[in-house]
């Protein structure tokens, strides 16, 4: 809270300046005598040096409207300067009048104070009755300089306190996390050696799960089973490194798992994706299943593990590299990730119903492929939940951001409403529109297939910038080249239809999920595949 405190520090600087300015009204300046009325004259007497202001009235001036009780003929005596002002009352009466102004803050007073509510002109100066000779002249109507001068302490003070709020909110927003997270390490970090559950020799990761699907809330196993699976784990090898971490393959009483080890700095994408996957009624076929997370370490180093079904044939991405597709085999990989993106859009309604979901990082490479051919979705780290009673959009707070070369045009151009849920839902469109190019250049038709390539792979850097990402998808407009042969063929015919309505510039023109799944449903049925 290290930032409220100095936020206040902040403001109350700022109201004691600003009151200070303003609360000295040059009008109290002009008087006679100019001097200190609580002047030692004994200080003076003994020779000692002087501040400016503890001197005695040296300057002769000039008085008229402003003559202190003490002037003789219109002359009256300062320490500081001699004044002469002009000003324009209500009635738009000018008046010229002069005198005396003490030393103490004489300079700034000169100047004139930018509170002054009527027009007028101040001129000083220095030497014996010089005053009787300064014309000042009033700035013509409708100047703005006074009235901009006037406002710069108000300006001051609104920067200066929305500042503060902002420092207060992000400060408050900071806590309410760090809180949240602290509570789940608690939660998670409790001694297994004195409370760890008890798994019967036999029971197979399927029955666990089968068994807490039916006869529990639907979220997930319980919490000590997870803790106590994630001790149980055995880490046989790495699999795989991306930017959150690394996942390797671990063995649970022989049976496989995949092991998401995350970087303590991806803290927050650990608890987002561990969240998303515990929702109720999360679990589908189509969406990698998940079995555990846990926070496992001493004061030293931590590590953070979430524990999902193990699928050998690994990503799409590395499936296409090495495999080639026929058309009834591009239909059932469509289809099924279809079925995976339907099911986490799609908001299920009940006492424990499953809201809306949106991936926000679709790519080739968060799919996987299971043994039966079939795909399923992963990585929710950057998942947005839909909260339909209070109309919410709950977006996680880490600092991750999705893969640039996947990202919709209105992502790119920074024109997609966060508050708006439905648009996340159709930036998932769009990337699942590239992924099916990638599946359908890879499929085999005449003989013919292309080599596995990434979108925009002719048309951008290996690793791109939001620049190139703009330039290309939002600027020029282009999509990812499609081959003749697509055209000769009744299948790819219709899928590249389907990806052309899924990649659209304008995202009210998208295809849903669900229309996506039954468009790709009636493909499958027309082949005969099984799915």
């Amino acid at each position: 809270m290290a930032g409220f405190h100095i936020c206040l520090r902040l403001l109350c600087t700022s109201l004691l300046i600003i009151l200070h300015v303003h609360g000295q009204n040059l009008d109290s300046m002009l008087h006679g005598p100019g001097m200190k009325t609580n002047s030692d004259p004994k200080k003076q007497a003994n020779g000692v040096t002087q501040a400016p202001e503890d001197l005695t009235p040296f300057l002769r001036c000039y008085c008229s409207g402003h003559c202190p009780d003490d002037a003789i003929n219109n002359t009256c005596m300062t320490n500081g300067h001699c004044f002469a002002i002009i000003e324009e009352d209500e009635h738009r009466e000018i008046t010229l009048t002069s005198g005396c102004v003490k030393y103490e803050g004489s300079d700034f007073q000169c100047k004139d104070s930018p509170k002054a509510q009527l027009r007028r002109t101040i001129e000083c100066c220095r030497t014996d009755m010089c005053n009787k000779d300064l014309q000042p002249t009033l700035s013509p109507p409708g100047s703005t300089d006074g009235l901009f001068n006037g406002s710069m302490h108000l300006i001051a003070l609104v920067v200066t306190v929305t500042l503060c709020l902002l420092i207060m909110i992000i400060s408050f927003s900071i806590y309410c996390y760090k809180h949240k997270l602290e509570s789940v390490r608690r939660h998670y970090n409790r001694d297994l050696e004195q409370d760890e559950a008890f798994i019967p020799v036999g029971e197979s990761l399927k029955d666990l799960i089968d068994q807490s699907q039916s006869s529990g809330s639907g979220s997930g196993l319980p919490l000590l089973v997870q803790r106590t699976i994630a001790k149980q784990i055995n880490m046989v090898r790495q699999i795989g490194k991306g930017r959150y971490g690394e996942v390797w393959m671990g063995k649970w009483r022989g049976e496989k798992v995949a092991v998401k080890v995350f970087f303590t700095t991806e803290e927050a994408s650990w608890f987002r994706e561990t969240e998303i996957y515990q929702t109720v009624l999360m679990r589908h076929e189509n969406i990698l299943g998940f079995i555990a997370a846990d926070i496992k370490g001493t004061g030293s180093w931590t590590q953070l593990y979430l524990i999902t079904d193990y699928h050998e044939n690994g990503s799409l991405y590395d499936f296409l590299k090495c495999a080639t597709l026929d058309t009834r085999w591009l239909l059932k990989l469509a289809y099924s990730a279809a079925c995976g993106l339907c099911h986490l859009h799609t908001e299920i309604y009940g006492t424990q119903g499953k809201p809306a979901i949106a991936h926000r990082d679709l790519k080739s490479k968060n799919i996987l492929i299971k043994r039966n051919g079939s795909c399923c979705i992963a990585d929710l780290g950057l998942a947005v939940k839909f909260n339909s009673d209070t109309n919410e959009v709950d977006i996680p707070l880490n600092t991750r951001v999705g893969t640039k070369r996947y990202m919709a045009p209105e992502v790119l151009d920074e024109s997609l409403n966060k508050a708006h849920f439905q648009a996340y839902i159709m930036a998932d469109i769009y990337s699942f529109g590239l992924i099916i190019w990638e599946m359908s250049r890879r499929c085999i038709t005449g003989g013919i297939v292309e080599d596995y390539q990434l979108p925009y792979y002719d048309m951008v850097p290996s690793d791109p910038s939001y620049e190139d990402m703009r330039e290309v998808v939002c600027v020029k407009c282009l999509r990812p080249v499609v081959s003749n042969r697509w055209n000769s063929d009744e299948c790819l015919r219709a899928i590249l239809k389907l990806m052309s309505e899924c990649w659209a510039h304008n995202p009210a023109s998208r295809l849903t999920a669900l229309r996506i799944k039954k468009t790709l449903a009636k493909m499958v049925e027309s082949q005969d595949v099984k799915i």
